[in-house]
């Protein structure tokens, strides 16, 4: 099992560059399903889950291929200990006719991958996906996706681990979310595009990785109005088109960087960080005393002494984002007072503060809510990812931990990230990724 080596490092400096968004980018390629024709991805992140989210396509009959920029480097990827290089262009090729079937063995390694089901209903009337499986932090059922497309006439049935779904053309309905899911919001999102009249999804989500993909959509030629709000109105068309598409920037790599200036100190900038996408978690962190500047190419962070406490409690976008948190609570163990943090949106998702406990963090929980009192110093430990921002956050952890941390699960954060170590290395951190096979190099 590959790990990563951290010790003390701190005050970091120089400029790290943001990837395109994870979750915008998984569900970028999904939409590729909706028109025949190659399209053309940029800025897509080298990372695990893209690499599923490419096998998941190709077992239906999808050709993927990446286009690599002038400058890039063949290294750099999932599990790669060197920077990545300029972004590449993914090329999603897809047949008149694909076969919408989406293996267990693939779909149970990432959730996200569910989304399918909405291009491939809209374009064939039929599809067949595996229940998905996914981060291991909790229960996140499928239902709200099977509910909302079944208002626009799908059957669903569901047996020996597969949904099976069938309809001859969706035909537009009024579809209320009981939560504003972003998968969810998605699924219905690509599958409106196609079908007949007009759809409303009420509650919707409202995250940029929405917006983003409801901007490929129009490139393809969907009517779409109202993305980025609760309100979404999509007008069906008969027939979508192959576009070129750049993915927008990832606000929780972007967090990664601006919550490890905050716990090692120094002076740091994030380019390609949109502050526009993440004005509450902006708010939290000058709560707790860093110094943030938008510069119109990125964000730029300072920060100098013991963080304040100030209390966190996720909420959809814009609030503050439950992939945030562990990083959150990782910067709360280490402040100069006493913060309760409260997760509203999954249940199971303080897995990992076992292992900050394990690093002498103080931090109790109670149901959906966590007491962090906050220490001096972290103490250096064997710790164990549980899921992509967790293991990350560990990561973070051992910056400011005695001793040298050792975080198991590596390839966890691989699903998220690009050159993670490298990319902290370029800023001053001392961290490697480690081999499974051996000691640190």
């Amino acid at each position: 099992m590959d790990r990563f080596a951290v010790r003390t490092s701190g005050p970091l400096s120089g400029e790290v560059q943001v990837q395109g968004a994870k979750n915008s980018a998984l569900k970028l390629m999904a939409a590729c399903l909706l028109a025949s024709g190659t399209s053309r991805l940029e800025n897509v992140p080298a990372i695990a889950d893209v690499a599923i989210m490419s096998d998941v396509l190709e077992a239906i009959g999808v050709t993927v291929s990446r286009e690599q920029a002038a400058g890039g480097s063949e290294a750099s990827g999932p599990g790669a200990d060197v920077p990545p290089g300029r972004p590449e262009a993914l090329l999603v090729t897809v047949p008149d006719q694909c076969t919408p079937v989406a293996p267990y063995d693939l779909v149970e390694k990432m959730r996200a991958s569910f989304v399918v089901l909405g291009p491939l209903l809209a374009r064939h009337g039929s599809a067949r996906v595996s229940l998905p499986g996914g981060d291991d932090f909790g229960s996140r059922p499928i239902d709200m996706h099977l509910r909302a497309l079944g208002a626009l006439g799908v059957a669903f049935t569901t047996e020996h681990g597969y949904v099976d779904g069938r309809c001859e053309r969706l035909t537009g309905a009024r579809v209320v979310l009981e939560y504003p899911s972003h998968t969810a919001t998605d699924n219905v999102l690509m599958a409106a595009t196609l079908a007949k009249g007009t759809t409303v999804i009420e509650n919707a989500a409202c995250e940029p990785e929405v917006q983003d993909l409801a901007g490929l959509l129009g490139d393809m030629g969907a009517q779409i109005s109202g993305a980025g709000t609760s309100r979404i109105e999509i007008e069906g068309v008969d027939e979508l088109r192959p576009a070129a598409h750049v993915t927008v920037a990832d606000r929780v790599e972007a967090a990664t960087f601006l919550a490890a200036v905050g716990l090692a100190g120094g002076d740091v900038h994030v380019t390609g960080a949109r502050d526009d996408h993440m004005d509450m978690l902006l708010e939290k962190l000058a709560g707790m005393g860093m110094e943030l500047e938008a510069t119109g190419r990125g964000v730029r962070a300072r920060c100098e002494g013991r963080l304040a406490p100030v209390d966190v409690a996720t909420l959809p976008y814009p609030g503050v984002a439950t992939d945030y948190k562990p990083f959150l609570v990782t910067m709360l163990s280490v402040a100069s007072g006493v913060a309760i943090v409260s997760e509203n949106l999954f249940a199971g998702r303080f897995r990992y503060i076992d292992e900050l406990r394990r690093m002498g963090a103080d931090i109790r929980t109670e149901g959906h809510h966590a007491v962090v009192r906050g220490v001096e110093r972290l103490s250096g430990a064997p710790v164990r990812a549980t899921d992509i921002r967790a293991g990350a956050a560990l990561v973070l952890a051992g910056l400011v931990a005695d001793g040298e941390t050792v975080v198991s699960g590596a390839e966890h954060v691989d699903r998220g990230y690009a050159g993670f170590a490298a990319k902290l290395r370029s800023i001053g951190a001392d961290v490697e990724r480690v081999d499974g096979s051996g000691p640190p190099a």
